[in-house]
């Protein structure tokens, strides 16, 4: 574990030797730098910590040189569909610590945003790798003997739309807006249809219906939900929130006592008793950059969303972590899957199996004592109750 600590501390001294490209001319013809030659890193019999204590240059040489991968490409052109990760994957063992090798000079360009057809490009200075963009250097001085011109900030115009994602946006849409965790008093005073027009049993799109506790509205435009699973947590059993199921959409007509509305959308059918909440149409942005918790956490996928029952690749599920425990958005984690108990026969004794690591997702969404997350690599089938814990 000291060894991955110090792999993220020396990741974290590349910035300071960021990017030269677009601000450096050269007064002279400079000799290329050969590029480093990646060694796999063995680990020494001598504990951990008195390596890191007696030899922090070695450590941190080898690890920035095995952050990367053999088989990287020199160069990688952006192709439509790609996402950050994708990219991030082709360069680095470990996709989630790009923006610790990345750079793009602000002043030219979003250094979070890039389109297809841009180049990515991976550098080494003095022995360090170091991602960028052709033509987006960085904004430190270049090593010594190079000359440097005074380069004129220029606009980059494309349209964010356009821009390449974090992770692929398809698989998490609906989880930005539609879907939501709510908590146990959450509905307790929440608005909620009493009836309908001539009392339809079932309501769907084009239909009145009536709704009490909205006599004074701050919105116009309402989800409407309904309780669905109950999210616990597997060791404490407490309840951590409930799955609020997405019915439809509908308008505000008129607001009294009760308050009319139209149903405008129906995914499912829509009852007496079901409760409204304020719709959020407010398209986010999921450019956010990937990280270790602030926090050392631990904790279980508690469900997998959208009705399936293996958890592989880009399947979204929920955590027993959320606010209250420090997640935030682009919080990335490892899962790992318990070790199996087997019987040593030799002593007639039963013994645990070490738990193996079987993937990693990211965060995207956060709420009080539950978090959505996307899974983003899979080695093997995951299932509910594995266990999610800090990056190594």
């Amino acid at each position: 574990m000291i060894q991955n600590k110090a792999c993220r501390v020396s990741l974290s001294g590349i910035l300071l030797l960021l990017g030269i490209w677009g601000l450096t001319g050269c007064s002279s013809t400079q000799k290329a730098e050969p590029k480093p030659e990646p060694v796999e890193h063995v680990v020494q019999a001598a504990p951990v910590e008195d390596e890191v204590t007696t030899m922090p240059m070695q450590v941190e040489a080898e690890t920035q040189v095995t952050a990367i991968k053999r088989d990287y490409p020199d160069r990688y052109v952006v192709k439509k569909g790609d996402t950050l990760w994708d990219i991030a994957a082709k360069f680095l063992k470990s996709p989630w610590l790009w923006p610790e090798v990345w750079n793009i000079n602000p002043k030219i360009r979003n250094p979070h945003l890039i389109y297809p057809g841009d180049v990515v490009l991976l550098h080494y200075v003095d022995g360090q790798p170091f991602l960028t963009l052709e033509g987006a250097g960085g904004v430190l001085p270049p090593p010594k003997g190079i000359d440097t011109i005074k380069l004129s900030p220029r606009v980059h115009a494309e349209p964010l739309e356009q821009a390449i994602t974090t992770i692929p946006r398809s698989a998490i849409d609906a989880f930005l807006y539609a879907h939501r965790i709510i908590g146990e008093k959450e509905l307790e005073f929440a608005p909620y249809i009493v009836s309908s027009f001539e009392q339809h049993l079932i309501s769907g799109p084009g239909h009145k219906i009536y709704v009490r506790r909205l006599e004074n509205p701050q919105t116009t435009s309402f989800q409407i939900v309904r309780p669905g699973a109950t999210y616990r947590h597997p060791i404490t059993n407490e309840i951590l929130g409930y799955e609020a199921l997405n019915l439809g959409e509908s308008n505000l007509i008129k607001v009294g006592k009760p308050s009319t509305l139209r149903i405008n959308r129906a995914f499912i059918e829509i009852l007496d008793g079901d409760y409204l909440l304020p719709l959020n149409r407010e398209r986010k942005t999921i450019n956010f950059l990937p990280k270790a918790p602030n926090q050392k956490v631990k904790g279980y996928i508690i469900s997998v969303l959208n009705g399936v029952n293996d958890i592989g690749q880009h399947n979204v599920v929920a955590l027993s972590l959320g606010r209250r425990e420090g997640m935030e958005e682009g919080d990335v984690l490892d899962i790992y899957q318990g070790g199996v108990v087997v019987r040593d026969r030799k002593v007639n004794e039963k013994v645990k199996l070490p738990d193996e690591k079987a993937g990693i997702l990211m965060v995207f969404r956060v709420f009080d004592k539950v978090s959505y997350a996307l899974v983003l690599e899979a080695t093997r089938v995951l299932h509910v109750l594995d266990v999610v814990q800090n990056p190594e």
